[in-house]
């Protein structure tokens, strides 16, 4: 169907994006493509060094389960901030990913985690690194035909510590900043850092200078206030109604630290 109906289609998952933005008229598509039908898409499953999650998988689901809580701990913490029981109850990971809302929570666990997204059309299917995945302001590397229909999430490896913080006007609302950080110790030395930021920027941003100071340095404080200092000078966010981009890119340095230091303390602790 979206290959014979091309641009005029979208397809509704959830509804918590699209809906309102068809009540505003924001989006007219001429067909909408109900995914409800297609219970197959809303799997959570264990892949030896992953989890394979369908794009219909309601946010909800996600918090509930325990294989993304013990293997997948950030993404459970991300969801956990996602609005409001109701929203989380009806959107879906897929939807969310695919609409790439760059205040979101999880095109930044995406990046911090390299998901693999799963897409699919009448031509075959394809795999795409988030990193390829999100390309500007609700805009995706996803073709008008295709569909995304699984995300790859890599389990978190052993002795590691993770979190996901952001700071809202209210409760519920869109992040004005939001970090997701894992690290990873081998033998009492950094192997991996990983960190990535919604709400600064037209896309989730990946925090590779951050991680790099991390990774050179450690986690004690210095080596986590140069981070943080950091990952504000690599984001360039925009002014709104709700914060100026100095707010936001202020917040962004302070969001880092504070996720830095949470996943520290965290380390070991999935053991």
């Amino acid at each position: 169907m979206l290959a014979e109906f091309e641009d005029s289609a979208r397809p509704l998952a959830g509804g918590q994006s699209l809906v309102p933005l068809l009540n505003f008229r924001l989006s007219r598509p001429e067909f909408l493509i109900d995914l409800n039908g297609l219970p197959e898409l809303s799997d959570i499953v264990d892949r030896g060094d992953h989890i394979a999650i369908g794009a219909m998988t309601r946010e909800r689901s996600i918090e509930n389960s325990d294989l993304v809580r013990s293997k997948a701990p950030l993404l459970h913490e991300a969801t956990t901030h996602i609005a409001h029981l109701p929203i989380r109850s009806r959107g879906t990971i897929g939807g969310s990913l695919a609409n790439a809302d760059p205040a979101a929570e999880y095109p930044a666990v995406a990046l911090a985690l390299e998901f693999e997204m799963v897409v699919q059309s009448v031509r075959g299917e394809r795999r795409i690194k988030a990193a390829d995945f999100f390309e500007d302001v609700l805009t995706t590397a996803l073709q008008p035909d295709e569909l995304l229909i699984e995300i790859h999430v890599p389990k978190i490896p052993s002795n590691s510590g993770w979190a996901f913080v952001e700071i809202a006007r209210r409760h519920g609302d869109f992040a004005l900043a939001g970090v997701a950080a894992q690290i990873t110790l081998e033998k009492s030395s950094l192997k991996d850092a990983k960190l990535a930021v919604c709400g600064a920027g037209s896309t989730a941003i990946r925090l590779t200078d951050a991680e790099e100071i991390i990774l050179r340095d450690g986690i004690g404080d210095d080596a986590i206030n140069a981070a943080a200092a950091a990952a504000a000078a690599a984001v360039d966010p925009m002014s709104d109604l709700h914060a100026s981009a100095a707010h936001r890119q202020r917040l962004t340095g302070v969001m880092t630290s504070r996720a830095l230091k949470k996943a520290a303390a965290r380390i070991g602790s999935l053991a």
